[in-house]
This record gives structure tokens, C-alpha cells and sequence, in this order.
């Protein structure tokens, strides 16, 4: 890499969590005049999970657009193919940051190219464990808070996960900047969206559930332990479940046909995916959301709305110990009691990610670290 960076800061984002987590911090660079171009990988594909959560945050169309990520079915395939286009970008745009977040293999990938090439490495979302070695996530986020330059941690529960780690890198405790989209949005959402008159819905009577992760769907016993334990749910409360299915979730259910089966249960409302505000306005209503999105997480803890995640783990363990998330293990019986303590619960919780603000400190991080 030559010697002459320039005083930019590269944002990369390459699915529907990233693009949430990096639009406020896209909006901060904006407001504060720090140059900055975007790449997106299309590590998601269908509009969306893509181009629709562009349209609704407001945030332009990225300069730079990866091509045939999506073909990519194998995680090394991915990985290696957003390496090697996206170090050919760096090599000619030459920014002095690249900024990722998460735990994608788009976020690994574009951390690997800034780290041979000598860039400096941002990692929004540093410090994140769930010690499941086996999930592909977590060899990511290890990976990217182990090679990154700076990191910006949620808590000081990350941070001292990364000072444990002995970690290389400058550590900052910023926050989450899903809290920024969601104070961000919110208001905007609920003027804009009318998914819960085109669904039918009522404000707090009905459940909310996303399902997409491999270690869940791409296994037959998990997703049917998963929907053997919604079977009861509802049997028990009685209450529809609104379930936007992810493309990948769709296939798994078709390929091992289950898709016929969950659709008997009549208060299991499958629905294909939705743009930011409606999603934003359906949870925020919602009596209770099941998921294994970190995002959708965090989103509840932040809102106040009881969640259940779904899958053996979760990297997010600040929500469990405010009492806002309960790990279901993919049992049925636990995900029934859960289900119904959750239901039960005060809305009284801390938010455990602190108060709105990451995206500012995190874009002053980056100012300083440009002059």
C-alpha cells in the first residue's frame, strides 16, 4: 500500500444489521463534514434485506457495490471473494480507516484487507462473546477485535472482555449505536408505518419472531425442537406470533418440508421480510419477540419489550442479566416457562447499552485519529 492514505474513513456494510448499526454513524460523518465513501458487500440480496433499509434510513446509495457475494454459498468462498474485491478498492481509494461492525463475514473480510494492507481498522460492536467456538460469528468478531487498531465496545462488560483478551488496540466504552437508530427512527416510524392496520393487528396482543442463524435453521432437529416449543407457546397464550421469514429460513423450511406444517397453526403469521420502519413499529407494539438476531436483541432491550432468544447462546448477556432476554437452549419446555415469565415481567429494566450518543463518540474517535 503507498504511502500517500488520505483523510478518509471507509464505512463498509453488507447486510440489513450492519446497515442499521452504521446509518447513524454514516449521518454523524455527514453532519460533521468528515469525508467518507461506503462500500457494500450484498452479502444480502433480496431488496428487502437491502435496498429498502436504504430508502427508509435516509442514507445515500453506496459508491461502491461488491458483485457476486450472494452466489457465494460456503463461508470461505464468501469470505475469500469479499477479500479480494474489496482490497482492490482500498488499494485504489487509499482511505486512512476502515470502519466494520459485527460479526459478519463481510466485516472479517473487509478487516482482513485493511490489516495486510496497513490500514487502520475500526471495529464497531468490539468485545462480544458467546465462547460457542463452533458459530461461525464468534471465530469473526475474535478475529476483527484481535487485528483492529481501535475498538468500540457496548459496555464496560466488553471492555473488560478485551482487556482480558490483552487486546492490542485502543478500547473506547461508546455504546451501541442501535440505540442511536432506534431513538433516530422511531418517532419517524410510527408516522410513516401502518403495518400493524395492514396486518391486523393490536398493540401488545400479538408476539414477534425472526429466525435466519445456521446453528438454528440449517439443522432439522433445532428448527423443529424451535417450532415444537412455538406449537405450545401458542396452544398455551393464544396469541398470533408475526414471523417475517428470512430468504434462508424459507428454504431450509421448504427443504425439509415443514413449511406446510407451521403453516396449519393458524396464529403463526408467516409474511415475507420487512423494510426498517415497518419492522421498528411492529416490534416496538409487540407484546414479546423471539429471535437469534443480535440486533432484534438489543432493539427489545433498548425498547422495553421482553425477548426470548432463540438458539443455545447469546453473545448480548448484558440484556440477560437486566432481566430483558431469556436463552431458550431450543427446548420446548423452557421456551414455554420462559415465555410465560417473560409475559409476566415489569418493563422496568436499565437500559443496559446506556444512553444515545455511540455514533457521536465513535465519529469523534475517528476525527482525532484522522488529523
Amino acid at each position: 500500500m503507498p504511502d500517500e492514505l488520505l483523510n478518509e474513513v471507509c464505512v463498509l456494510v453488507g447486510t440489513r444489521p450492519t446497515l442499521i448499526k452504521q446509518a447513524s454513524v454514516i449521518r454523524e460523518l455527514q453532519r460533521e463534514g468528515v469525508p467518507f465513501f461506503l462500500i457494500h458487500t450484498g452479502q444480502h440480496y433480496s431488496y428487502d434485506l437491502d435496498q429498502a433499509f436504504f430508502v427508509d434510513l435516509q442514507i445515500k446509495n453506496p459508491e461502491l457495490r461488491l458483485q457476486g457475494i450472494s452466489q457465494c454459498k460456503l463461508h470461505g468462498e464468501q469470505t475469500a471473494e469479499i477479500l479480494r474485491q474489496v482490497e482492490q478498492i482500498l488499494l485504489v481509494r487509499k482511505p486512512k480507516i476502515l470502519l466494520v461492525v459485527g460479526d459478519t463475514n463481510s466485516s472479517l473480510s473487509g478487516a482482513l484487507a485493511a490489516r495486510k494492507l496497513n490500514l487502520r481498522l475500526a471495529h464497531n460492536e468490539s468485545g462480544l462473546r458467546s465462547y460457542k467456538w463452533e458459530v461461525p460469528e464468534e471465530h469473526n468478531r475474535v478475529i476483527i477485535d484481535h487485528i483492529s487498531d481501535f475498538l468500540f465496545a457496548p459496555s464496560e462488560r466488553a471492555k473488560k472482555v478485551l482487556e482480558e483478551e490483552r487486546i492490542k488496540g485502543m478500547v473506547f466504552v461508546t455504546g451501541t449505536t442501535i440505540c442511536d437508530a432506534v431513538t433516530e427512527n422511531l418517532e419517524i416510524a410510527r408516522q410513516k408505518s401502518r403495518i400493524l392496520e395492514r396486518l391486523s393487528l393490536t398493540s401488545r396482543e400479538y408476539m414477534v419472531m425472526t429466525l435466519h442463524h445456521e446453528e438454528n435453521v440449517d439443522y432439522r432437529n433445532e428448527i423443529c425442537s424451535i417450532f415444537d416449543g412455538i406449537s405450545m407457546i401458542t396452544e398455551k397464550i393464544r396469541a398470533p406470533i408475526v414471523f417475517p421469514v428470512h430468504p434462508r429460513t424459507r428454504f431450509r423450511l421448504k427443504h425439509f418440508g415443514l413449511e406446510e406444517t407451521i403453516c396449519k397453526n393458524t396464529l403463526v403469521k408467516l409474511i415475507e421480510p420487512l423494510g426498517y420502519f415497518d419492522f421498528l413499529v411492529l416490534v416496538a407494539n409487540s407484546m414479546m419477540v423471539m429471535t437469534d438476531s443480535g440486533g432484534l436483541i438489543q432493539e427489545a432491550a433498548i425498547l422495553r419489550i421482553p425477548c426470548l432468544t432463540l438458539g443455545c447462546y447469546t453473545e448480548w448477556t448484558e440484556t440477560v442479566e437486566a432481566g430483558a432476554n431469556s436463552v431458550s437452549m431450543n427446548d420446548p419446555q423452557l421456551m414455554l416457562r420462559y415465555t410465560e415469565a417473560l409475559l409476566k415481567k415489569d418493563r422496568t429494566w436499565r437500559n443496559p447499552f446506556g444512553e444515545p450518543g455511540a455514533s457521536r463518540r465513535i465519529v469523534e474517535i475517528l476525527k482525532q485519529h484522522l488529523c
